[in-house]
């Protein structure tokens, strides 16, 4: 298991992307979500930033979701099991 300080700053660092860079999917390649960030990337890019609104809201949801999770809680849901969405 990772130390508690390496979980609370992930915690952190993730939040505060998802919330102020949520559109480009960056809190999820923090979190080693390669996938899902590539796909909200692309969502936002691809589409000229049409469904911009749509994957900012996605990552400002996620972000405060993140940052009022317990680290305890964080790491159970988002380390350990690997939940990607919401």
């Amino acid at each position: 298991m990772t130390s508690n300080s390496d979980i609370s700053g992930k915690k952190v660092a993730a939040g505060i992307c998802g919330i102020l860079l949520g559109a480009l999917g960056i809190h999820k390649f923090v979190l080693g979500y390669n996938t899902e960030g590539l796909i909200m990337l692309l969502a936002s890019l691809l589409t000229c930033g049409l469904f911009a609104p749509i994957t900012g809201l996605i990552g400002l949801i996620e972000g405060i979701t993140y940052l009022t999770k317990s680290d305890e809680e964080f790491y159970r849901t988002y380390i350990a099991a690997k939940k990607s969405w919401f």
